[in-house]
């Protein structure tokens, strides 16, 4: 009898401990009310226990610190475009913290720095980006200091922007640059714009970890585009296709993420309304397309790999599911496990 208590413990243990919370961004309206989280199983990738999180208006991008205790979204409001700050608590719900000004319409990025005690958000519509002192217990400053790529001529879409070290990259998608800024008294100075292909379209990117190598995808012309670093600088040393050879159609990529070991990249297209596979040359950093699969939905805004990284999910804003994909160990491709229903989901964090 007490060894069955004693295994049925350790089975309870075991089947809770696979658990992980997911949360998801969305936008707000007749299928949404904000924040919602999920229970993710990481050996079968199952989702369950969908919760509201917490009620907020176009939650449209998340990010967290590093012990994962705050969260913090930008809000695509009516009135006032912002980032907030969210305390995590143990039942996956979220408690308001504060919010502060984005500075600029259509937040549509929030990324910390490796300390923790800066944020930067892009906002797409203003074609600012924002940088901000983080406080102790998490929550944000004001702005203290508010880039503007715009030019009396020129309107600036920044997409999405991330620390390395003490430099600061910013993909515009108006302006078709990633540019380059480096922090010096405390405010971070352009070092120099990487312009993509014209009407590229750069709108997110990936780091790999040593900083050797950027991957950047393209929007509007459905391309990646590989910068290397050398003698101090990047230079562009590939651009290649996110669509399969025979797609004819209209389509717009969207996210992009390299796979723990950097032996894979994958990006999401949206139109064509799929997942490309890249098998990735870690010492030249050059990529070969391996794979196009379906979404199994409509609109794959955005894309994570779990943790473990044995599964891929995807968020599919215009028909209203994630779908949930298997990915091999060996050969990094894909295949589709099942789909869940949710409202309009456009991020996904774990």
């Amino acid at each position: 009898m007490k060894y069955n208590l004693i295994l049925f413990l350790f089975s309870f243990h075991f089947l809770t401990a696979q658990n992980i919370p997911l949360f998801v961004g969305t936008y707000t309206g007749e299928n949404s009310e904000g924040i919602y989280s999920f229970d993710f199983n990481t050996q079968t990738g199952e989702l369950t226990n969908k919760k509201l999180a917490v009620k907020t208006e176009n939650p449209s991008f998340l990010t967290f610190s590093a012990d994962k205790r705050i969260l913090y979204a930008v809000s695509e409001a009516s009135e006032g475009s912002s980032v907030s700050a969210f305390t995590v608590n143990k039942n996956k719900t979220l408690n308001f913290l504060n919010k502060v000004s984005s500075n600029g319409n259509g937040p549509c990025h929030v990324q910390l720095n490796k300390k923790g005690n800066l944020a930067v958000v892009s906002n797409y519509g203003g074609g600012t980006v924002s940088i901000y002192d983080i406080n102790k217990n998490g929550s944000l400053n004001e702005a203290f200091q508010v880039i503007n790529h715009n030019t009396e001529t020129l309107k600036s879409h920044a997409h999405s922007a991330k620390f390395l070290k003490n430099n600061l990259f910013v993909a515009d998608l108006g302006r078709g640059f990633l540019a380059q800024y480096v922090e010096k008294n405390n405010k971070f100075v352009l070092k120099e714009n990487f312009n993509m292909k014209p009407k590229a379209g750069p709108r997110h990117f990936e780091i790999s970890k040593k900083g050797n190598f950027i991957y950047v995808i393209n929007e509007l012309n459905s391309t990646v585009t590989v910068l290397k670093k050398q003698h101090k600088n990047y230079s562009n040393i590939q651009n290649i296709s996110t669509l399969s050879d025979d797609f004819t159609g209209e389509s717009f990529c969207a996210d992009i993420h390299l796979s723990k070991n950097e032996e894979f990249l994958y990006g999401s297209n949206r139109g064509e309304n799929s997942i490309v596979v890249y098998k990735r040359d870690k010492k030249s950093g050059m990529l070969k397309k391996i794979q196009n699969i379906s979404v199994n939905g409509n609109w794959p805004r955005n894309f994570t790999l779990s943790p473990n990284g044995k599964f891929l999910l995807v968020a599919n804003q215009k028909s209203n599911n994630i779908s949930i994909y298997k990915v091999a160990k060996k050969s990094g491709k894909l295949s589709f496990i099942n789909s869940l229903e949710t409202g309009t989901p456009v991020c996904l964090l774990f």
